[in-house]
């Protein structure tokens, strides 16, 4: 009877090589691992050095202070155990050892506390900026202002990412699935960029970690940071507050140029949002209208809505066969312009251009399994403003 109380439970053994099966997933997925480190990047901004440097620095503190204080006991219990001998001393209201234990400690806060005060300061210091780029959070997207240029746009998580949601093979193939973007924001190197940052809805927060911002996007207020980039390239972030539904699904791209490759950028985005405005102003095409209102479609409404229009049933209306994407064109055109109080729908009268609103609500009466047959030109949507 007593032998039996260390038999192991047959389950509890099949259990047991169960688990050891999956063991090899450790070693053969070396994709899971691929973002796996074990420190902070340096980054690519003198702020984000200087983060590295402030964290560095604080861990080879707490390095030291462990070894110190895990040495101590380790040797305390090596060589005053009670097997050589050793008798514990019995005192209390040692003033000695309170001043050491208090003073100590706050010599290393205040030892930390310089460089600490330093970085935090020049975090906080967007004085003497180049250029500044006002920030907005959407659910679920961001809106670049580039202040005194006359060029904004928003930037969408991309059309492969969102189509691969449900494939994961899609998803496999995605070199940077839920991490790129139909419209980067493109910003030169060499230059102090100052971050105006603010929410059109519920609190966002814009993150990029090679160049060490992280800045909360409040609705009503405005926060501000800065960087200085240094080496050209593409730098990948996310939004880091929970903001609802598709939070997982509004990156971030940075993409840093030279000064004369950001120049030609951005006499090129110039020219097309004069295009754009152009545009605004000629009769399209049903084709036209079809062609660019399902783009528009799928980085603005499928998220919600679906990207066949069934919608989700008790969040999100489906638009195939309902009285909105069928009845009164003027009742379409102010919801999708102005939003729903008490709902989820937004106003994209001030997100998207004239083209694009009557291009959306044409794709809307005729596709999806909607067959209207009504068209919705651009004039008509800048009547309705």
């Amino acid at each position: 009877m007593l032998g039996n109380r260390f038999l192991l439970h047959p389950k509890k053994v099949s259990f047991f090589f169960k688990s050891l099966s999956f063991l090899p997933l450790f070693f053969i997925s070396q994709n899971a691992f691929a973002e796996f480190g074990l420190n902070l990047p340096k980054g690519v901004t003198s702020i984000s050095r200087d983060i590295y440097g402030l964290h560095m620095l604080i861990f080879w503190v707490c390095v030291g202070i462990a070894i110190l204080v895990f040495g101590v006991m380790t040797w305390s219990m090596i060589f005053h155990r009670k097997s050589r001998g050793a008798v514990a001393s019995n005192f209390h209201e040692s003033t000695a050892v309170e001043l050491v234990w208090t003073l100590a400690p706050l010599a290393v806060l205040i030892a930390i506390a310089f460089p600490a005060t330093k970085v935090l300061i020049d975090l906080e210091n967007t004085e003497r900026a180049d250029m500044t780029v006002k920030i907005t959070g959407y659910q679920w997207k961001w809106e670049y202002e580039y202040m005194n240029e006359g060029v904004s746009f928003f930037s969408n998580l991309d059309k492969a990412s969102r189509d691969a949601t449900g494939d994961a093979e899609a998803r496999a193939n995605h070199a940077n699935y839920l991490l790129d973007v139909d419209n980067r924001l493109v910003l030169p190197t060499g230059k102090r960029i100052r971050f105006l940052m603010t929410s059109n809805d519920v609190i966002h927060s814009w993150w990029v970690r090679e160049l060490g911002v992280k800045q909360d996007a409040n609705p009503g207020f405005i926060n501000d940071s800065w960087a200085k980039i240094d080496v050209p390239g593409v730098y990948r972030g996310q939004c880091t507050e929970l903001c609802g539904k598709d939070h997982g699904f509004m990156p971030i791209v940075v993409e840093a140029k030279s000064e004369a490759d950001y120049q030609k950028w951005l006499e090129n985005k110039k020219v097309e949002q004069k295009a754009a405005a152009a545009a605004g102003d000629r009769e399209w095409t049903k084709d036209e209208l079809m062609v660019q209102g399902q783009k528009v479609y799928s980085s603005t409404c499928a998220s919600c809505h679906g990207v066949t229009g069934q919608g989700v049933p008790g969040a999100f209306p489906a638009i195939t066969g309902s009285p909105f994407a069928s009845g009164d064109i003027k009742a379409h055109i102010g919801i999708v312009m102005n939003g729903k109080a008490g709902t989820a729908m937004q106003a994209f009268g001030k997100q998207l251009s004239d083209s694009d609103l009557a291009a959306v609500i044409t794709f809307e009466r005729n596709a999806l399994n909607n067959h209207t047959g009504d068209l919705v030109q651009p004039a008509t949507i800048k009547s309705a403003r």
